[in-house]
């Protein structure tokens, strides 16, 4: 991140660009229940433009491996810095949450936990094991990071078969290096090349724009996604989480992210959430068909 990062303009955000309150009976009842029993959701913690419409469907994020990341993306609000010990219980508390929320799709994410030998991955899988024990009736997301590529830490994830499997590309190869510091574009698609060949039915990814990225480019990665054998894309509008971060170079239009939608199911994807206000988990439970 540039050191003038901070002191950078941003960019106002354009009259389409409006997130809708949450609203419904199923929203308010699973609100109520987070508050009461304090339960810990991506959705909550990050303020999730479309937490309304992801909990009316019966979906929630939840994050793992605690909230202190050992990688310092450019793009992303979650604190760096020396994580807190492995918590052992937390498969077990997780569980629990989707339980007490009457969950039917949960997205398990977590930080990076390049601190670990075994990178997370060793709670990860107790973690879905967890789960599958407390919700069997729950469809599962797993969106990992890339555990540096080591194929052992990347089996673990395999052998508990998680309905869909993702990992994030992010953004295009040439910003790579300023966006996802740590990170590296090849790994990433190999890593998702390697879960496809293991047989997984459904491999997924994300990329957000904004960021100064070229249509050229974008175009570029989701042909270099589709390569790598992947099954679900999605597209959104990078928002920038404080001044400290990138800042905004560019919104995106509607018809723009219609035009990469419409590109990305020619090219063969079985499913693309192409969108300003779309995340990582955005129809989650849609993918699974």
């Amino acid at each position: 991140m540039s050191d003038n990062t901070a002191t950078e303009k941003r960019t106002p955000k354009p009259k389409w660009l409006r997130v809708k309150l949450p609203i419904g009976k199923k929203y308010t009842e699973l609100r109520g229940l987070v508050d009461k029993y304090k339960l810990n959701t991506i959705c909550t913690s990050g303020s999730c433009p479309n937490m309304g419409e992801c909990w009316g469907e019966g979906t929630a994020t939840f994050m793992i491996l605690g909230n202190i990341c050992t990688r310092s993306c450019g793009f992303c609000g979650v604190k760096t810095g020396r994580p807190d010990s492995v918590d052992w219980e937390e498969p077990e508390k997780v569980a629990r949450s989707i339980k007490i929320m009457n969950i039917k799709h949960a997205v398990i994410t977590s930080v990076d936990r390049d601190d670990l030998k075994d990178g997370g991955s060793i709670i990860w899988a107790e973690t879905v094991e967890a789960i599958r024990r407390a919700n069997p009736d729950t469809t599962l997301e797993t969106l990992i990071p890339d555990f540096r590529g080591i194929h052992n830490n990347i089996d673990r994830i395999i052998a508990v078969a998680p309905e869909v499997v993702s990992h994030n590309l992010e953004t295009v190869r040439r910003l790579t290096r300023e966006v996802r510091i740590q990170a590296k574009y090849d790994r990433s698609l190999e890593v998702l090349a390697y879960l496809k060949a293991q047989g997984l039915p459904r491999t997924k990814s994300g990329i957000m724009l904004g960021l100064g990225e070229t249509s050229t480019e974008v175009i570029e990665s989701m042909k270099d996604l589709h390569a790598a054998n992947v099954d679900i894309i999605t597209i959104g509008q990078y928002l920038q989480p404080s001044k400290n971060h990138l800042p905004v170079k560019e919104f995106i239009t509607p018809e723009q992210f219609k035009k990469y939608e419409i590109l990305g199911l020619e090219m063969g994807f079985r499913h693309v959430e192409s969108g300003a206000l779309v995340r990582s988990s955005y129809k989650a439970q849609k993918h699974l068909l």
